[in-house]
């Protein structure tokens, strides 16, 4: 152990920084981090042991104890229900000998639950050390456990029929499938790489700034901030050192399109962060991506490796002398959390990924307390496009207040799940006739932080000035039963996911969960549905989105599908009032004391 932990801890350069990668790589050769390894990584980094502690403790996939020769995280979001997980659990629980959340006596199997991992259009899917493992039956499952136990590496598990496009490459070697559905001119079309970046080093980062200005270019992470205005703000912040992020955490339930960019398309992406490190002066750029994705790790570094060589990244770019810019990757841990701005920026920098408090900005103080710019990786490649063919030709798509076209990932009931890119301005309508969705009940437009709409809304269009959305679509068919299969869901997800930090999200967050569940059971009452309401005005006293948009799968379906609550409410002579009941309460610890 000591030597595994010395000789990553030399290839960080012992940067206490540089933690999450630390506590990823020993995980990697130890199969946990224990107490005792925490303490000889505390020692080596010379920093408090509560300091790594912390960070362990903060993320989902950092395990204490073994968690198997194999580890089996099978994802429970609401479209891997839709799609059959049960029976995918109980068969890898009946075939393993184990129930979910353990390890089997043997110690080749371990089971546990884990949120969305980013395959909404092939579910159910799960990661198994790390490789992803998609559209799993029972008999698959069974298939699986029997060749752990035989022995089978990862790679026969897999099989040889890998996914398409570069998802077959040899560094990838992935079961993914991409389901691009339809192309647009912005991410998925022809693309010269280099083309821009060429162009760029002809002009000065003004012109640069004031063309992705005039072009509108917007963020499409969901809040659509003016990119030219937060590269403006970064250039005139004050340091020599500036920073450029890209953020591809995409913990967002229902979210793929950033799995599917960055497979097909990462010179995009990283030529996008080499354009906003010329414009506003930064030399480094941190591409972060979750966890999940992290399948793709050879691949992306050979792309970077390949893009240095053609002196596309790196020094002198395309030949402009001082004009220094490299990437470097940067993974998660499992925290949705760290879809936050200035949360990724923590969890960069080897910390918990809470948010922080602002002001200041990311542009002003981001990474070690430099000014940062933040893009989704979408962004990225819009500034590209704009870059390559000017503002006006950008400006002719999509609406009046929202550019250019958005990527989104259709998933749910429908008969043609996956990748659709299209100009600002369709409707949900549009969308439903190209996934080929019939009798659907709602959609849930943005993921779990966005709104539920009913049929009356599907006229309604995907544009910042009316249906705002990050790129996600979950169709919900007429068969399911919206309380108990996607709002309870979701409201769990929001529970597990809270860092904790904000008290009226850590607290509703809870109380949410149990008024819910009591309303599917039966036992709700009038005054319930108006609490949940209620909460929603304390919810904006939290300081970050999660925490702001938690409630939103209840409140958007009170408001939208009100009737669905109202037709679970008890409707007894007396209503009913729940109790606290005290016997029950103290029970387990009557019982310890009287085992003493």
């Amino acid at each position: 152990m000591d030597k595994i932990v010395t000789a990553v801890i030399k290839k960080y350069g012992g940067d206490e920084t540089r933690l999450m990668d630390i506590l990823i790589d020993i995980q990697d050769e130890l199969g946990c981090l224990s107490h005792e390894t925490t303490a000889h990584i505390a020692k080596a980094l010379g920093i408090p042991q509560v300091d790594v502690e912390q960070t362990i403790s903060f993320y989902h996939f950092f395990a204490r104890e073994p968690r198997g020769k194999f580890t089996v995280y099978l994802n429970d979001s609401v479209v891997a229900e839709f799609c059959g997980r049960a029976a995918v659990q109980a068969a890898f629980e009946a075939a393993a000998g184990c129930q979910f959340g353990a390890v089997s006596r043997d110690g080749v199997i371990g089971l546990f639950h884990t949120a969305c991992i980013g395959m909404s259009d092939q579910e159910p899917a799960a990661l198994i050390n790390g490789q992803v493992f998609t559209k799993l039956t029972p008999a698959r499952a069974q298939e699986l456990v029997a060749g752990m136990r035989a022995g089978q590496t990862l790679e026969e598990l897999k099989g040889k029929k890998y996914g398409d496009g570069e998802n077959a490459n040899p560094r990838v070697r992935a079961l993914v499938e991409n389901h691009i559905r339809r192309r647009g001119v912005m991410v998925f079309d022809a693309y010269q790489p280099g083309a821009a970046l060429r162009k760029v080093v002809t002009m000065s980062s003004g012109e640069i700034i004031a063309m992705v200005k005039a072009a509108s270019v917007r963020g499409r992470g969901g809040a659509g901030f003016p990119t030219g205005m937060k590269w403006e703000f970064a250039r005139k912040a004050p340091g020599d050192v500036k920073y450029i992020f890209c953020n591809a955490d995409e913990g967002e339930p229902g979210t793929f399109k950033d799995r599917v960019i960055l497979t097909e398309h990462p010179q995009l992406v990283f030529e996008g962060m080499a354009i906003a490190g010329y414009a506003v002066g930064a030399r480094h750029g941190i591409l972060y991506v979750r966890n999940e994705y992290r399948y793709l790790r050879a691949y992306l570094e050979h792309v970077l490796a390949e893009m240095r060589e053609k002196t596309l990244l790196g020094a002198i770019i395309a030949g402009k002398a001082g004009f220094h810019f490299d990437i470097k990757l940067q993974f998660g841990a499992g925290a949705y959390v760290c879809g936050e701005e200035s949360a990724l920026i923590e969890s960069a920098e080897g910390k918990r990924g809470e948010p922080r408090d602002r002001p200041p900005f990311p542009v002003e103080k981001g990474y070690l307390q430099k000014p940062t710019v933040v893009n989704n990786v979408e962004t990225l490649c819009s500034v590209v496009k704009v870059l390559l063919h000017g503002a006006e030709w950008y400006n002719r798509l999509g609406t009046e207040e929202s550019k250019g076209t958005k990527v989104l990932s259709v998933s749910g009931d429908c008969e043609r799940p996956g990748i659709y890119e299209v100009a600002w301005g369709f409707s949900v309508n549009d969308i439903l006739k190209m996934a080929g969705a019939h009798a659907t009940q709602a959609v849930q437009v943005g993921g779990p932080s966005g709104s539920c709409i009913g049929p009356a809304e599907f006229g309604r269009v995907l544009a910042y000035e009316d249906l705002a959305t990050g790129g996600s679509l979950i169709i919900i068919g007429q068969q399911r039963d919206l309380l108990k299969d996607v709002v309870l869901n979701f409201t769990k997800f929001f529970r597990d996911e809270s860092c904790g930090s904000c008290v009226p999200c850590r607290a509703l967050t809870g109380m949410a969960q149990i008024v819910v569940e009591r309303i599917i059971a039966g036992h709700g009452s009038a005054q319930d549905v108006a609490n949940l309401q209620a909460w929603a005005a304390i919810r904006k006293r939290n300081r970050c989105g999660l925490g702001q948009t938690a409630l939103n799968p209840i409140v958007t379906t009170i408001r939208n599908f009100r009737p669905l609550y109202d037709a679970r409410l008890y409707k007894g002579d007396e209503r009913f009032e729940p109790g606290f009941d005290l016997a029950a309460a103290v029970k387990d610890y009557e019982a310890a004391v009287a085992s003493a």
